[in-house]
């Protein structure tokens, strides 16, 4: 009975401790784990500002202390896992210093930098010729959204046209300064088109001239488009007949092209009634003016028709 009693409490006990460990391994590991969110990690960072096609070396990267709950994906956390084996990588994208270089933005381990890396899936990059003037004088830049015009001759007049809209730049042949600080200017421009946009860049290019228009990130794409002529080379208070009345404007516009409208109508419907025949008609002569004599007698007064006896 005794023996019964005591290999009981043994196994009671034994059960009891396994809880105990189970609860205090539970309990260290997730006080692990809080520890190491709350902890940081060495991550590779741009060390001087890395432009499009630099190689990145190990002295233009440095290693900060990052929060662990607030690393990037796609972080490099030693030289020996941004260059394997001492292979080569080269930025696909300008980095500034301390900003973090992640794997989408350099090139893959041994490759050179390629533009091809940047294109989403059914894209293409095609490459367009700018001068000073098509090109906003230098000042697009890759990652700008730019607007495409093609100027070309039309039934022997020149005219512009809105080719593209809103089509993102990957890359431009230029740099943000020169030694001087001016603007230098490339003379070709990369852009992120569909194939079919491919295909009309290179045939408005062969037809005509290509300007770029530099337009504001997010700004939605204008539904109206026109030709502009130089019949359109002047001044129009009104804009036309082409262009919409500016919302501005509102019932002031409303009423000034309702009374346009109303003043040709009516000039047209003139113009299109025959003529009228006017015919002169003699007036009567007026009735003669009888003629009177008042003739007063004492306090009473009388007038009598003298007729033409009067005059």
């Amino acid at each position: 009975m005794l023996r019964r009693e005591t290999l009981i409490a043994l196994a009671i006990a034994l059960v009891l401790g396994l809880v105990a460990v189970f609860l205090a391994n539970s309990y260290i590991s997730s006080n692990e784990k809080r520890q190491d969110a709350q902890g940081t990690s060495k991550v590779a960072v741009a060390a001087v500002p890395l432009a499009y096609g630099a190689e990145i070396t190990p002295d233009k990267v440095r290693f900060v202390d990052y929060p662990n709950s607030s690393i990037p994906a796609g972080t490099f956390r030693s030289v020996a896992q941004l260059r394997p084996g001492g292979k080569q990588r080269f930025a696909l994208m300008s980095m500034s210093i301390n900003e973090p270089i992640l794997a989408s933005k350099v090139s893959a381990e041994g490759q050179g930098a390629s533009i091809a890396a940047l294109l989403p899936t059914g894209m293409r990059a095609a490459t367009v010729r700018v001068n000073a003037v098509s090109g906003v004088a230098g000042f697009v830049q890759p990652n700008d959204q730019v607007d495409v015009l093609i100027t070309r001759n039309v039934g022997g007049s020149d005219a512009t046209d809105v080719l593209l809209q809103n089509i993102r730049v990957i890359a431009i042949d230029q740099r943000a300064k020169n030694a001087d600080g001016s603007a230098r200017v490339g003379r070709t421009a990369t852009l992120e088109v569909s194939p079919i946009d491919a295909q009309k860049l290179a045939l408005g290019e062969s037809a005509g001239n290509l300007s770029l228009v530099l337009r504001k990130p997010g700004d939605p794409n204008d539904p109206v488009v026109e030709t502009v002529s130089l019949n359109d080379l002047r001044y129009n208070m009104y804009g036309g007949a082409r262009y919409p009345a500016p919302a501005v404007v509102g019932g002031l516009a409303g009423a000034i092209s309702g009374s346009m409208d109303r003043s040709a109508a009516a000039i047209a419907s003139t113009r299109s009634r025959p003529p009228v025949r006017r015919v002169s008609v003699a007036k009567a002569a007026p009735a003669p003016k009888p003629r009177t004599v008042e003739i007063v007698r004492g306090l009473k007064g009388n007038d009598y028709n003298v007729g033409e006896h009067g005059s």
